[in-house]
């Protein structure tokens, strides 16, 4: 299976190929947009292994949640090639993805959600596949619902709220606070779920935002200590 991956729900922004099991990931170049680096670097990495967009099989892309204009970048682009060559999307969660890079048996997965939020969610990994434990939750880090027993925790959020990090390791957690949503687990997940028949129309594809709103008002901010 040839797939190509897509993940830009984050500040690291990513994109990789999968070749039946083998997977090259490049990371787009920081400080700059997605939308301006990401098309670049999918033309690097498809003319390095020698490979034409019509050659793949589907196109899998961190569907969310995560930065609201970055997962627009990669439904964007994603939709765009796969209308083009007439191939499957294959929407992977960022969480999902978080979760399955860690390796790990058992996974909370903490991601940044910024406003003072974290987006978090619960999985099992499988053979080729992490389950889910429920919905993702959007909660302040004080109010995140943390599971009973040994789990393994990673993502940003726990680098970004210190009380959260604490509470995890309080709980007797292993964690990783440098984790981020990676395009080579976005492509190992999709090769996965192509194999299985879950491949989408490219027109369904749609990004999970989670949360409805973007920004804080000025109120929320003033209310919080903030300044307008």
């Amino acid at each position: 299976m040839l797939l190509l991956a897509l993940e830009t729900s984050t500040d690291l922004g990513s994109c990789a190929l999968w070749r039946d099991g083998a997977v090259d990931e490049r990371v787009c170049p920081p400080g700059r947009p997605h939308s301006e680096t990401l098309l670049p670097l999918v033309r690097e990495i498809l003319a390095a292994a020698g490979v034409r967009i019509g050659d793949l099989d589907g196109i899998a892309f961190g569907n969310g949640p995560g930065a609201f204009t970055g997962l627009r970048v990669a439904c964007g682009i994603a939709q765009g090639l796969a209308v083009g060559i007439g191939r499957p999307l294959v929407p992977v969660g960022t969480l999902a993805a978080l979760a399955w890079q860690t390796g790990a048996g058992r996974i909370v997965a903490l991601l940044d959600a910024r406003m003072n939020e974290v987006y978090s969610g619960c999985f099992v990994r499988g053979a080729d596949d992490v389950a889910p434990l429920g919905e993702i939750q959007l909660a302040p880090p004080d109010a995140v619902d943390l599971p009973a027993g040994p789990w393994h925790a990673a993502g940003n959020a726990l680098a970004a709220y210190p009380d959260l990090a604490a509470r995890v390791a309080a709980a007797g957690f292993t964690g990783d606070p440098g984790a981020m949503p990676a395009a080579a687990a976005v492509a190992a997940l999709g090769a996965a779920r192509l194999a299985r028949g879950l491949g989408i129309d490219p027109e369904a594809a749609a990004p999970l935002y989670v949360r409805d709103k973007v920004a804080r008002t000025v109120a929320e901010r003033l209310a919080d200590g903030g300044r307008a």
